[in-house]
């Protein structure tokens, strides 16, 4: 059995969206950003996918699954993990702030705000109490030579 994790990332992450969408649209007014915003919203929402994509494929390609409640057998270290420990939950996070970016949707940003919350302090807390558990010294040097989100 792997980490305690309740809810899935990904259905939690797509409900926000919805529910920003609404909720943004149809109550809240819009706040007008700079078109270079505008511009960099674009550039997120086409990189969040990108990212998921090569992130979900590594785990693939190690005959993992990235389920977060499931068991693992590897730390995968290749690929974009040699980037960032969390690129999937990363793409999330992009992706909501590209939408707040480029629709000036302010439920997007809050959302995203929750979201990052949620997935460090709840998600990424249990998967990584459960990997150093497993795996030990290895895990925390891999915690050391990779940072937890950012790749730089």
């Amino acid at each position: 059995m792997g980490p305690e994790i309740k809810g899935n990332p990904l259905h939690i992450s797509v409900y926000l969206l919805i529910g920003s969408y609404v909720i943004g649209e149809f109550i809240f007014p819009k706040y007008p950003l700079i078109y270079p915003l505008n511009l960099l919203g674009v550039f997120l929402i086409i990189l969040a996918p990108i990212i998921f994509f090569s992130s979900r494929n590594a785990f693939y390609a190690h005959e993992e699954n990235p389920l977060p409640h499931t068991e693992t057998d590897k730390i995968i270290k290749t690929g974009i993990y040699a980037y960032s420990r969390n690129p999937i939950y990363l793409s999330f996070i992009f992706f909501h702030l590209g939408m707040f970016l480029t629709f000036e949707n302010i439920m997007y940003f809050l959302c995203s705000i929750f979201l990052f919350f949620w997935l460090n302090n709840y998600v990424i807390a249990e998967e990584e109490k459960y990997l150093k558990n497993k795996f030990n010294d290895e895990f925390i040097r891999y915690c050391q030579s990779v940072k937890k989100w950012i790749f730089f």
